[in-house]
């Protein structure tokens, strides 16, 4: 199959590219999944699509950034896309001011491969006006990411997509059954996460992928995260004064209330195991999340210097421990739209802690 294929292909040494974007000289790119855009009620971005249009346009496109929709765009195993292009006409045009500048790369996931197929003018009013590709190569000039869904390393995905796309459009959704997919299933998103990782590891080099929906930074995923998080927290208590040591107490209060949160939506025997087996973990996979949250998205933004795990939330909606977090938070003017920093960290750094910590040197 075509998906099997493709990574065969990725895992060989010379790693072909299917598109390269190089930012070794200066460039900014933020990369996003899984919108699922369909129509009307049953529209898994009803809740964000009004604030994704408006931070793509206000925030990204005027200040230069590429834009790279990694799978899962439109929801075409349960809607047709001559409706998602009608009901979504003003992202459509967003997404065309960047392939204007040159600037919009778009890869196709499980849910939108029918992209693929050549349209029919006489089955449908418009044609795809975007370029599509299996993945992109990110040139850094410090270390090299590769960009792709991630339905790939599925195998059951890889056999019965158009399978499921059928199930999905003529049985689940007219009875109101949510997809099948990945991101429901804790024991497959780590099966997932461990084979790209495994991938990224081999090849020391950056996996950023999406399909799971669970976003991942430096190979580390939300719960994990947050432990390490409050574990820092926990030593800089003892030697913190006034102000600083209440800070740190509201900002474990809430760190503790989202990591048991997660405990509750994850399986226990998965939350022990490890995509690093007993060894340190290698900060080569990262994920961008979606944009389905009832609360607000998550993306990945990269540059030639740093990589970062953002989440863009409105005003009203913010979660708590994003405010209480300590986090880095921008609003963009004039709007009730505000971009939260939840990672960062320099190429540099995680180029030297691949480099040490991976099989071998690069």
């Amino acid at each position: 199959m075509q998906e099997k294929l493709f990574f065969n292909e990725l895992t060989n040494k010379d790693l072909p590219t299917d598109a390269i974007l190089n930012i070794s000289n200066g460039g900014k790119i933020l990369i996003i999944s899984d919108l699922h855009m369909g129509t009307g009620s049953n529209d898994d971005l009803a809740y964000n699509g009004e604030m994704l249009t408006c931070i793509l346009e206000e925030y990204y496109f005027k200040n230069g950034w590429y834009l790279v929709l990694n799978g899962d765009i439109e929801e075409l195993q349960k809607f047709s896309l001559d409706d998602i292009r009608k009901k979504w006409a003003g992202l459509y045009r967003v997404f065309s001011l960047f392939a204007a500048e040159n600037k919009l790369y778009k890869i196709y996931g499980n849910h939108d491969d029918k992209l693929l197929l050549k349209q029919d003018a006489a089955q449908t009013k418009f044609t795809y006006p975007y370029s599509i590709h299996a993945f992109i190569k990110i040139e850094t000039g410090i270390i090299n990411a590769y960009v792709y869904h991630g339905h790939q390393l599925s195998d059951i995905y890889s056999r019965f997509n158009n399978f499921f796309g059928i199930m999905i459009r003529y049985i689940l959704k007219p009875i109101g059954i949510k997809n099948l997919s990945d991101s429901r299933s804790p024991n497959k998103r780590f099966k997932i996460e461990k084979k790209a990782y495994a991938f990224s590891l081999k090849n020391h080099c950056l996996s950023i992928i999406g399909h799971t929906h669970r976003p991942l930074f430096e190979s580390l995923g939300r719960f994990d995260y947050i432990k390490f998080e409050i574990e820092k927290l926990c030593r800089e208590y003892p030697a913190s004064l006034g102000e600083d040591r209440i800070r740190i107490e509201n900002e474990v209060i809430a760190l503790r209330k989202e990591l048991s949160k997660l405990k509750r939506k994850e399986r226990r025997d998965v939350l022990r195991q490890s995509l690093y087996g007993d060894e340190l973990p290698v900060p080569c996979l990262f994920n961008s999340g979606c944009a389905l949250g009832k609360k607000g998205l998550n993306a990945i933004e990269i540059t030639n210097e740093d990589i970062s795990l953002i989440y863009w939330f409105t005003d009203e909606k913010s979660k708590k421990f994003i405010t209480r977090g300590g986090y880095d938070i921008e609003k963009l003017d004039g709007r009730p739209y505000n971009k939260a920093v939840l990672n960062q960290n320099r190429l540099d750094y995680i180029f030297a802690r691949i480099k040490l910590l991976g099989n071998g040197c690069v």
